[in-house]
């Protein structure tokens, strides 16, 4: 089977487009992790059709936040296809199911893993804006990983931790197949 992890970044934030709508924000990078090739590969704005190629022959594709996301950063990219039909495990959105509010995926690293984000997006944002390429794809690539093993972490024991808003250690089960 080959999972394909997957993560991006963008040209914009929310609050230089008018509003919340991904498909606004543009495309700096992708990079996704197969575990068939067992290697990162990296997709730049002009690389967007061979990304979404790779996502596409995906056995599943795995990613935090990607549905409501990434996916809806792809979209102006092709917009006929249909996201929906991709065979997606999106980490966040299965807490959310069970936990009925939304994890930032630095307190899962954190508590599972003991490591930290490297940046976030505003930080990558401005990379992007000074033409420092090399730390938006680091960045995005780090993302990629350390969602590789949280998943790896919940699929392997059956549940994760995360971080309450207080500091508490709390652990939930998941089903990570």
């Amino acid at each position: 089977m080959n999972a394909v992890y997957f993560d991006l970044e963008t040209q914009k934030l929310f609050q230089e487009v008018g509003g919340r709508d991904p498909g606004k924000l543009r495309l700096a990078c992708g990079v996704t992790y197969s575990t068939a090739k067992k290697d990162f590969t990296v997709y730049m704005e002009r690389d967007a059709q061979a990304l979404l190629d790779e996502l596409k022959s995906a056995d599943k594709v795995i990613g935090f936040n990607i549905r409501e996301f990434d996916y809806e950063v792809l979209r102006p990219y092709a917009p006929a296809f249909n996201f929906a039909s991709l065979r997606t495990l999106d980490l966040m959105l299965d807490l959310r199911q069970t936990l009925n509010f939304n994890l930032p995926l630095d307190s899962l690293a954190k508590a599972c893993l003991g490591v930290n984000k490297s940046a976030d997006g505003v930080q990558s944002v401005e990379w992007f804006r000074n033409g420092k390429m090399e730390e938006v794809v680091k960045y995005c690539k780090d993302d990629v990983d350390i969602t590789r093993r949280v998943h790896e972490f919940g699929r392997e024991n059956g549940f994760v931790y995360y971080y309450s808003r207080l500091g508490s250690k709390l652990k939930v089960n998941v089903n990570w197949k």
